[in-house]
């Protein structure tokens, strides 16, 4: 079934053509992205999402014209989803991206921008009584600089986590950074519990800044519950109880296996019936 995507100020079916042959997107993977959620007409924690896409924006040396604001994203995104049937549950994508031109030489910085949206089923906001089967990918390693916590369009070492996953039937890959440790997955953040403390690779171990993660993390502080943001190295996710992992798809699914040590996922189930249920809504 054909659905509405939103180009550039125009809304359009969703097989236009959008890039030519000479498009950076294509060439160099010139853009960000982000992945939200549209929960009944409204994107949930939009301006957490902006604020990130707008700091990648500044870094990426991006020209933003007046009317490109974040009020302008989120109107166009609930936009969409209204007019594709999505506005109750649906997941939605806006790109941005630099348009044609070689390495040296963009024709502009002009910020060309796409949105679409799919519809998500009742299940999204529900606990997985199902642990997923998750491993760890060995082969990519994702470097730590200052691209490292944006969502860019060069996603290399996440598609290979992903694809591994598909081949050794896991739901997830946990990614390693260039020093070995653990760092997120390959489309969420990772958390472990020890007892009664709360880990999370730090940003300086170059994960995405998950919205989720941020939430979960300020969420608990204001309950004086804090989550030790640090390096997280393979010795210690095997000596977890626990391990979940956040995004904004889902929010919070807990882990049963990776390889051979199997986790419970009592504490996660309270933390997702506390902080991450009452986000969703009745």
């Amino acid at each position: 079934m054909s659905h509405l995507l939103f180009h550039d100020g125009q809304f359009y079916r969703d097989d236009k053509v959008l890039a030519g042959a000479n498009s950076r997107a294509l060439r160099y993977g010139d853009g960000l992205f982000e992945t939200m959620k549209v929960n009944r007409e409204k994107v949930q924690l939009g301006e957490w999402h902006m604020e990130r896409l707008f700091h990648g924006l500044r870094l990426l040396h991006f020209d933003l014209p007046h009317y490109f604001t974040p009020q302008y994203l989120l109107e166009k995104m609930v936009q969409l989803a209204h007019r594709n049937g999505h506005g109750r549950l649906a997941r939605i994508r806006l790109m941005v991206f630099r348009g044609n031109g070689g390495l040296y030489d963009p024709e502009n910085h002009y910020p060309h921008h796409v949105i679409q949206t799919w519809t998500l089923p009742d299940a999204n906001h529900q606990w997985n009584e199902n642990g997923l089967v998750v491993g760890v990918h060995e082969q990519a390693r994702k470097a730590i600089d200052v691209l490292a916590n944006c969502k860019t369009n060069n996603y290399l070492t996440y598609i290979l986590g992903a694809l591994e996953a598909k081949k050794q039937k896991w739901n997830d890959a946990l990614m390693l950074n260039t020093n070995g440790n653990i760092c997120d997955a390959t489309i969420a953040n990772v958390f472990l519990v020890k007892g009664d403390r709360l880990f999370t690779p730090a940003l300086g171990e170059g994960p995405v800044a998950g919205v989720i993660r941020r939430y979960l993390i300020e969420t608990l502080s204001s309950k004086g519950i804090e989550v030790e943001e640090s390096s997280v190295s393979q010795a210690l996710l095997l000596e977890a109880d626990e391990v979940f992992l956040t995004n904004t798809s889902y929010g919070m699914r807990w882990v049963q296996r990776i390889g051979e040590k199997t986790y419970t996922g009592t504490r996660s189930r309270e933390l997702y019936r506390e902080i991450i249920a009452p986000l969703f809504g009745p």
